[in-house]
């Protein structure tokens, strides 16, 4: 009897892991449908598309799957299972339909918790202290569907965003490997999502990096870390000395607020040497790196 074929949707880090996960296990991998490196953005992620071609496997990268001719070519791979490891785009369900086996997603939060889009910096913002990555059945609403398999991955409350990725990874090829056997015969668990408990965030653009200085010190802290480098980074356009420049923040502190008695505006520069702004609820907020833009 042939092995399965899986046809893997994936970007990014956990994609590039977990296809390559696939191939050490000695999957059959129809085809991998990904994104081409944006030359634009940091590449601090190694690339899907490269390890594929490497491989032999045949590579697609469409924008969307608006066109018919995309379904005759999934149709064509003859996939029995989809599985999709941090693709970018949304799959339609009659795309998901074609694989006998079902398609399945990873998702980069513990569900139902954090449904939508990057969840990981969403959670460090709003200072949690724990994430996690779920394996799910993939259905028509974004990361609805039942849960194969999740595990949790800590937060530590003093860490940047960087540090957290490696677990990202890490949690996502465990999950993917103790459940890999099961969803090639077709008999992965799963459970019901609790709906009621869910939330949902949205994609963010680097326009969302503008920091609101109204916000408490430690919310300002949970920001920075969590759009720092690999990110585009935190920022805002701040006056000093009667000139008005672009701050890009990479990394900071509270600052004791009692060697700043008067009370200020805020992202009012309150000390130049360290850099030290006014924030809400009559903080400050230290900056210890960044860069001035113009």
């Amino acid at each position: 009897m042939p092995s399965p074929r899986v046809l893997f949707f994936g970007y990014s880090e956990v994609g590039y892991a977990t296809l390559e996960l696939l191939l050490t296990r000695g999957v059959t991998v129809a085809g991998v449908f990904t994104h081409t490196d944006d030359g634009h953005e940091t590449q601090w992620f190694r690339s899907v598309p490269k390890l594929a071609a490497e491989r032999g496997l045949p590579v697609f990268t469409p924008e969307s799957f608006k066109d018919p001719v995309w379904e005759e070519k999934i149709h064509a791979l003859r996939p029995d299972l989809i599985l999709s490891m941090y693709y970018r785009n949304m799959i339609p369900t009659r795309l998901l339909n074609l694989a006998p086996l079902g398609a399945f997603n990873m998702h980069g939060s513990y569900l139902p918790r954090y449904r939508g889009r990057a969840p990981l910096n969403w959670a460090i913002i709003n200072g949690e202290d724990h994430t996690g990555v779920s394996l799910h059945v993939m259905v028509k609403e974004a990361d609805a569907g039942d849960v194969v398999d999740q595990q949790k991955i800590p937060i530590g409350p003093e860490e940047p965003v960087s540090a957290i990725i490696p677990r990202i990874r890490e949690a996502a090829v465990s999950v993917l490997g103790r459940q890999l056997d099961a969803l090639l015969a077709g008999k992965a668990p799963r459970t019901s999502q609790n709906h009621t408990l869910a939330t949902y965030f949205g994609k963010r653009t680097p326009e969302d990096g503008r920091i609101d200085w109204n916000l408490s010190a430690r919310q300002i802290f949970n920001f920075v870390r969590a759009l720092t480098k690999p990110f585009p980074g935190a920022f805002n356009d701040i006056t000093l000395e009667g000139k008005t420049r672009r701050l890009l923040v990479w990394w900071g502190r509270p600052a004791q607020t009692t060697k700043f008695p008067q009370a200020h505006l805020p992202a009012e520069v309150v000390s130049k040497k360290p850099l030290v702004l006014s924030c809400g609820h009559q903080e400050a907020f230290e900056v210890t790196e960044y860069e001035w833009l113009n």
